[in-house]
């Protein structure tokens, strides 16, 4: 539908309303100029929208952008953000001196948006992300912390091609958030071409429409209108919103308005900028009206409720998956302490979160089969202070790889499960097989990479993520594997466990997961024949131990084989290569270095090298070699 009610505001109101627009459209400018970068004239078409949005409709506190009941704005146009800084800066966070440092290396007010700044509750810049963030915090206020606050996120045209925009776009009706509006800026103009729709308004009114969503088309420069839209946004019930504006690149500003060349293009210094500040100069209107910021309800911050985790159900002896040790630590995580959220993609009897999802529905999001959406979900829910934990086989975590990479941006707190992992599923075959998923979250910064072997470990490095502030990975595998620590044992994040050692080893053999058993039984082996080996379970990649890792170099001479479950590049064999390379010593690496197939999994760990038959022949080479 199109907006025509008229809206509740006054004429000075809309006139305020109006300067504040054109205020924010100079400083856009001005900023730009400057830094000698940025886009003007994306910033010139979305003006009005945020004028109206920030002095009008949100409900915030501008000296105080994180209390908790403030309604939310993601700016997914993240290449938008001098007018978002121009937003704070007008609404009196910051002096307006600083936009002046857009870009610059001192400055937060960076190219794209960042939680460096206050106001910021995830990077954006990646397009097609905003969206899933924004249902990840109207979640949050909806299902989890009950609260009235309203998210609204602004999207450019251009975006919308994005799969995970209408990944966002399912679930957002799904789960009935009408406290979710969502903006699109309609501006016709991409980077390299014309937007595939441009400006046939009614063909994005039919396609949100067909999701399922409240759709408005309002035109995006009127005042009036774009207030009576909000309006209506905010009465709307049982479904999201979405204000569909139409609008113009570099609007105000003659020379760049609806032109394609001036796409990320800033205006020079001197006589460029000053044609264009005199131009938006001429467009202030008489009136002294200063708009009222509306005020955030009152909320009582409830305590969190935080008690200790029941201990693992398991003893020596035991056999059991670690996907299915980490349900049930989930689920015991969820009973102590309420902050915990979980979130998943329709694989849950799979990776067994659904025992939590049954007992905690408010706390879990199941996302269906949309792991883009998933993980945006869980970085807006970890920017609400939720501690969420998103669980899918490791497979499919690669089509969510930039949300992870925005995340580790972000440097959000969400826990990454990954199950079903390497060449030991079996039948299923390569394309249901993780084996990059420990290079891929390992070359994040700041992420921490877990990979638990047995079921006792993986209880207790649930518990050791959930109380790590940041990202971090757990590994978990299909087949079931033998309980091999007692319930005293402890797992820090950054540590091993020498589990076979003798002062006579020659060769330290290092693994993890289901390679940790593959180890354990050619160290029998190796045994019988004479050859004395060390086994360490390096359960953590990422930060490795490599104190621990450089005193068995010290006692098997230097001599290592890796073995793992996992592609060659960027796993176990790399970890410890980049520990130990610079004292001098040499790793050998076992990893699957092919294409896997199909087949019974023992089978496949046995023909795909990393087997107790392969173990066993690298380590007699090794020792052979050494002495020689």
């Amino acid at each position: 539908m199109t907006a025509s009610a008229a809206s509740t505001a006054t004429p000075d109101l809309l006139t305020a309303l109006a300067n504040k627009a054109t205020h924010l459209r100079m400083d856009s400018v001005k900023a730009t100029t400057e830094a000698g970068s940025g886009h003007p004239s994306s910033c010139c078409s979305a003006a009005d929208i945020v004028a109206v949005l920030f002095f009008s409709v949100m409900r915030y506190d501008p000296k105080n952008p994180k209390l908790p009941n403030s309604d939310r704005f993601v700016l997914s146009k993240g290449h938008a953000a001098p007018l978002l800084y121009a937003a704070w800066a007008e609404a009196g966070l910051f002096p307006t001196s600083e936009l002046l440092k857009l870009r610059t290396l001192g400055s937060d007010l960076e190219g794209h948006p960042t939680p460096r700044l206050s106001f910021v509750d995830m990077a954006t810049g990646s397009l097609g992300q905003g969206l899933p963030a924004g249902v990840g915090l109207a979640f949050n206020a909806k299902s989890i912390d009950k609260t009235d606050y309203r998210t609204y996120v602004l999207m450019g045209d251009g975006e919308s091609v994005e799969g995970s925009v209408w990944e966002a776009a399912e679930v957002a009706r799904h789960a009935a958030l009408d406290n979710l509006c969502a903006i699109v800026d309609v501006n016709r103009l991409g980077q390299s071409d014309p937007t595939m729709l441009q400006h046939d308004m009614e063909a994005y009114r039919a396609r949100w429409a067909g999701f399922g969503w409240h759709a408005i088309v309002v035109d995006g420069h009127d005042i009036g209108a774009l207030v009576a839209a909000f309006e209506e946004a905010a009465r709307t019930k049982g479904r999201p919103t979405v204000l569909l504006a139409k609008t113009f690149k570099g609007r105000g500003i003659s020379f760049m308005e609806n032109h394609p060349e001036w796409h990320g293009k800033p205006m020079k210094k001197g006589e460029e900028t000053q044609k264009a500040l005199d131009e938006l100069t001429r467009q202030l209107k008489p009136g002294s009206t200063q708009p009222q910021i509306p005020m955030p309800t009152a909320v009582k911050a409830a305590a969190p409720a935080k008690g200790t985790m029941a201990p693992p159900p398991y003893k020596l002896g035991d056999s059991a998956a670690t996907r299915e040790a980490f349900g049930a630590a989930l689920l015991a995580l969820g009973e102590a302490n309420s902050q915990v959220v979980a979130l998943d993609a329709d694989v849950k009897n799979s990776t067994y979160s659904d025992k939590f999802g049954k007992r905690f529905p408010g706390r879990f999001l199941e996302n269906f089969i949309a792991e883009q959406n998933m993980l945006g979900a869980a970085a807006g829910i970890a920017a609400c202070g939720k501690i969420p934990f998103v669980a899918t086989f490791a497979a499919f975590f690669t089509r969510a790889y930039d949300f992870i990479r925005m995340a580790a941006i972000s440097q959000s707190n969400i826990k990454l499960v990954g199950t079903h992992v390497g060449v030991s599923i079996g039948e299923d075959g390569p394309s249901q097989m993780g084996l990059e998923d420990l290079a891929m979250m390992s070359a994040q910064p700041g992420v921490t990479v877990l990979y638990p072997s047995d079921a006792l470990s993986m209880y207790k490095l649930v518990e050791a993520a959930a109380a790590h502030k940041g990202m971090v990975y757990l590994r978990a595998g299909r087949p079931k594997t033998p309980v091999i620590y007692g319930l005293d044992e402890q797992f820090k994040i950054g540590g091993s466990k020498v589990v076979r050692q003798s002062v006579a080893d020659q060769l330290t053999i290092v693994a993890a997961g289901v390679t940790l058993f593959e180890a354990l039984k050619a160290h029998d082996q190796l045994k019988a024949a004479g050859i004395t080996t060390r086994v360490v379970d390096l359960y953590s990649i990422v930060p490795v131990d490599r104190a621990t890792l450089l005193d068995c170099a010290r006692a098997t001479g230097g001599r290592f084989l890796t073995v793992e479950d996992h592609y060659a590049h960027g796993g176990i064999g790399d970890a410890v290569l980049s520990a130990l390379a610079s004292d001098g010593v040499r790793v050998h690496k076992l990893a699957v270095r092919e294409i896997p197939r199909s087949g019974k999994p023992d089978e496949l760990v046995d023909h795909f090298g990393i087997g107790v038959r392969s173990i066993v022949k690298a380590a007699q080479e090794i020792v052979k070699t050494a002495s020689r």
